[in-house]
């Protein structure tokens, strides 16, 4: 378990790490998701439970729903490189704010770390499993790509501007481009 009160300062993505030395294929995909932490990180930080309630329609989720939406696709992300299968009662979405984010930031740095540096043929190994008691559906990592990451970057595009809506702006010194924050 994570620290609440010490969160920030041990989780991951409080800035992009440096780039890898070349663009090989699982550097790439590391680097895609490193930006996805840096952004949730940001969108994601100092959020109030008025900010975690707020729901831009009846119809739509609330901050709170978006953020557990997310971290249940970073357990995909995560398993994924590993050929491991996804099966929703085994992996219970934290109960609390600062756990559910420092679990979604922590798989992310996880998963970063299982992609860097691999090579294509390394990443064919890669597949989303998703398991529902005895029925395993299979898929290629490239629908990991196209999927869950690409998905968990548009939602967390949502927290941001929900919670400009909710009338607490993300931090104006993000900058995803250079992958750092001014302090």
């Amino acid at each position: 378990m994570y620290n609440a009160n010490a969160q920030d300062k041990e989780l991951p993505y409080q800035q992009i790490p440096d780039y890898p030395e070349d663009y090989g294929p699982g550097n790439v995909v590391a680097r895609m998701i490193d930006g996805l932490g840096y952004r949730f990180y940001w969108a994601t930080e100092g959020l109030t439970e008025k900010d975690l309630a707020y729901r831009p329609s009846e119809d739509g989720r609330t901050i709170l729903e978006t953020m557990v939406h997310i971290n249940t696709m970073s357990n995909n992300i995560l398993l994924a490189p590993d050929a491991l299968p996804f099966e929703k009662s085994q992996y219970p979405t934290p109960t609390s704010y600062a756990e559910l984010r420092a679990q979604t930031l922590h798989n992310l740095k996880a998963a970063s770390g299982k992609v860097l540096g691999k090579s294509a043929e390394e990443m064919e190994k890669f597949k989303v499993i998703f398991k529902r008691g005895e029925q395993e559906s299979e898929f290629a990592f490239w629908n990991l790509i196209n999927g869950m990451i690409s998905d968990c970057i548009y939602h967390t595009g949502q927290i941001t501007l929900m919670r400009r809506a909710s009338g607490n702006p993300q931090n104006p010194n993000v900058n995803p481009f250079l992958g750092q924050t001014k302090q």
